[in-house]
């Protein structure tokens, strides 16, 4: 269980499907309820899906390039505290997708793999992430599959009644919300570069 929350947490603020929102309404504005759901639901299925290739397979991709785990922790540290800034600085924070990638989205007949469930929902930050993780026995890689179906119900969940969501929040509540995540989102950051360093130079932890 511990694994579970552990995996959840930590995912569920660097997937951050609230700042999914405003692209997944602007291009499911035409669509039926009906429709904007299954897209949500399709997306929240592909992530599943691609944190789960790059929890079973990222090791393999890391030996294959000599990509130590720890330099991989330094460069997803990195990446999440960039992340974080962006959602920390007042007016920085931006859709995950350009205004050229989101023009062509709207021409697309299915937009639940790109860009929802790519880059969107599941990025380079949470795909580091998902690969950092070490679980020796199949009971914890069960357990952290699992957590990613968690984290996929709660981005679809969120999803399914972003409208509603984006009516009561309002404007000042989803920055509230962006900050709080992006604060959240830092600290991992730090914990991965820390950790990375701290094993790479264990002389500097003494």
């Amino acid at each position: 269980m511990e694994i579970l929350l552990a995996t959840f947490t930590t995912l569920f603020s660097i997937v951050n499907p609230f700042g999914a929102m405003p692209v997944f309404l602007t291009l499911t504005a035409d669509d039926r309820p009906s429709d904007r759901a299954k897209t949500a639901l399709r997306a929240c299925i592909y992530m599943v899906c691609i944190l789960s290739v790059a929890f079973f397979g990222g090791q393999y991709i890391l030996n294959f390039f000599g990509i130590s785990i720890q330099h991989l922790r330094i460069a997803g540290g990195i990446l999440l505290m960039r992340s974080a800034f962006e959602l920390l600085t007042p007016g920085a924070n931006r859709d995950r997708v350009g205004p050229a990638a989101l023009e062509e989205s709207k021409n697309k007949d299915d937009i639940s793999f790109t860009p929802l469930a790519m880059p969107m929902l599941s990025g380079p930050g949470s795909m580091a992430i998902c690969i950092g993780l070490i679980r020796p026995t199949y009971v914890d890689k069960a357990m952290t599959v699992a957590a990613f179906a968690l984290v996929a119900l709660a981005a679809f969940i969120i999803l399914l009644f972003s409208l509603r969501l984006t009516k009561v929040l309002g404007k000042p509540g989803m920055a509230a919300m962006a900050r709080i995540i992006g604060f959240i989102t830092l600290a991992i950051g730090v914990n991965f570069l820390a950790s990375a360093i701290g094993a790479l130079f264990p002389g500097l932890t003494r």
